[in-house]
């Protein structure tokens, strides 16, 4: 084993005290690292999120969900007749002219079922339920245009054969070019709703279902 000489040995003393130093230096520039030397510099970040531009829509909507009839005069000794009121029915089209398809027209149908009793009662049926679509407001372009009446099974036709209650789809209100009258934004409708029964008919509650349909 070699003698540690007294040049080694002082070799090793100048590397350790070289490296005391450099330990000494390093935390000294650490130290005057945390000095804030000047003020600050900001820079702002700024960003533009442009709206959402969803397309139009072509829609429906009921100002209500429930009509009560109630019963009034009949014309004819042998019927019955109970009368009430459609909710307003509004349609809107915020679509622009190019979103909608060409030649598309839009018209609404309505149909019922029969009207069930609540106590095992035959039930009514659906055509002895008619309607009368009034136009509330029609737009400036004067192009929507409501359906014809619609009368009951045990009417008299008054226009065509007419006399087929809300069996099938009947025609409530149409606009038939979507892209002209699309500058009025919206349009309403009701319709004036008689249901007529023989004299007879059971007595209780009846409930039926009518239902509106949007097509283009």
């Amino acid at each position: 084993m070699k003698s540690i000489t007294k040049t080694t040995a002082a070799r090793v003393t100048a590397v350790a005290v070289g490296a005391m130093l450099l330990t000494a230096a390093a935390a000294a520039a650490a130290a005057n690292a945390d000095e804030l030397v000047g003020g600050d510099s900001t820079v702002d970040v700024t960003v533009e999120v442009a709206p959402l531009t969803e397309p139009g829509v072509l829609a429906m909507t009921v100002a209500g969900t429930e009509v009560a009839l109630t019963e009034g005069t009949s014309d004819a000794p042998a019927v019955r007749e109970f009368t009430g009121q459609l909710p307003t029915v509004t349609i809107t089209d915020t679509r622009t002219a190019e979103e909608i398809p060409d030649a598309a027209a839009w018209y609404v149908l309505g149909t019922t079922s029969d009207f069930v009793g609540d106590a095992g009662q035959a039930p009514i049926g659906a055509g002895h339920l008619g309607w009368r679509p009034n136009l509330v407001d029609g737009g400036a372009s004067g192009l929507v245009a409501v359906g014809d009446e619609v009368v009951t099974v045990i009417d008299a036709p008054t226009q065509g054969e007419n006399n087929v209650g809300l069996v099938d789809q009947e025609l409530f209100a149409s606009a038939w070019d979507s892209e002209d009258v699309a500058a009025d934004g919206a349009w309403t409708a009701n319709a004036d709703l008689f249901l007529r029964t023989a004299s007879d008919v059971a007595p209780g509650n009846y409930t039926s279902k009518l239902t509106l349909s949007l097509f283009e």
